[in-house]
């Protein structure tokens, strides 16, 4: 497939459905955050362990892990763990098409009398199975499971069982990269248009050094892959490097109006430029890794960190870049 950039440029990309989802993100965020739950939770009820369920789940995880009082476990399935009862809480992130084994497994907690933390449109499955004097019930309307972990987020901070999340904030920085981002704005001033240049004729190696910039590397990496057909890796910098090794030195002499016989990778970074001194050094030798070889070196960055209160905006923020750098690598490709 060849991807041709003009298309970035077309006026009418101001309609293109991807694009209004995305630019709509930090909408949901707040409509989210303003429902009101549908029972309550109080900040003594301390939990023994939380276990969480669901789309997103993960990411509370990368959230929480490190500044939850209590053990906290992000759950694959598809059976529920024998230690969940009355003592935990339990968290399902969902809606309308709640997978089956999660569908289960909540109302098996239920059964046991898990305190627990639902999102789910009131009239799904899942709110129905899970309804009792023990569940919170965030009610959602829309199938977006980031702007259901963030509401949940907001509330197991609020119980004091994680760092303090301001969800008007979050939905700021997701409108932040909207604007940045927006078709209105040409090649040379839009991060996602020239994100999606590097990565319209490469294979994407995605990298980020933090736990929740590698959650945001997995998720671009996800959308790079429906967006072009192509393979997509984020991993670790072990991995990276080992593919890295095994690339063939560009040719300085090759006729650069030639192309290619096999597609060549592109590393792409995440915030490598805030990373803790004890894992700076690895973006670095990744980054001399590909210089070494050739290979196109794209950075995708959460802006001024001093205008970034919580790690969940820095998240969002890497997150959206990455997601409107696929949306016009789809665009380009003309999928």
């Amino acid at each position: 497939m060849f991807f041709d950039d003009s298309r970035l440029e077309d006026p009418s990309l101001e309609l293109h459905q991807g694009l209004r989802w995305l630019a709509s993100t930090g909408a949901r965020i707040r409509r989210a955050a303003l429902t009101e739950p549908v029972g309550h939770l109080e900040r003594a009820d301390r939990p023994r362990g939380i276990l969480a369920l669901g789309a997103e789940s993960r990411l509370v995880r990368a959230v929480l892990e490190g500044a939850c009082p209590v053990p906290f476990m992000a759950w694959p399935g598809p059976g529920l763990p024998a230690w969940v009862g009355p003592l935990d809480l339990t968290v399902v992130l969902g809606d309308h098409e709640t997978p089956e084994w999660v569908l289960e497994c909540a109302a098996e907690a239920a059964r046991r009398g898990s305190t627990m933390i639902v999102t789910a449109p009131e009239t799904s499955r899942l709110a129905q199975v899970t309804a009792s004097t023990s569940t919170t019930l965030i009610p959602v309307t829309e199938p977006d499971p980031l702007a259901a972990a963030v509401a949940v987020l907001s509330l197991l901070g609020d119980l004091g069982l994680g760092p303090e999340v301001h969800t008007g904030h979050v939905a700021d920085a997701a409108d932040l990269v909207a604007e940045a981002c927006a078709p209105v704005r040409d090649l040379s001033d839009n991060p996602g248009k020239e994100l999606a240049l590097c990565l319209g004729d490469t294979l994407p190696l995605i990298w980020g050094g933090t736990v929740l910039a590698g959650r945001a590397s997995r998720r671009i990496a996800e959308a790079v892959r429906r967006a072009c057909g192509r393979p997509a890796l984020a991993a670790d910098a072990s991995e990276l490097d080992t593919l890295l090794a095994a690339v063939r030195p560009r040719d300085p002499f090759a006729d650069p109006l030639e192309a290619p016989t096999d597609a060549q990778p592109c590393l792409v970074l995440l915030d490598d430029d805030k990373l803790p001194d004890r894992v700076s050094g690895v973006a670095r030798r990744l980054s001399a890794r590909a210089d070494a070889v050739g290979v196109r070196v794209a950075r995708i960055s959460s802006g001024d960190a001093e205008l970034a209160s919580s790690d969940v905006e820095r998240y969002v923020t890497l997150l959206q870049r990455g997601l409107y750098g696929a949306a016009y690598l789809e665009i380009g490709l003309a999928n």
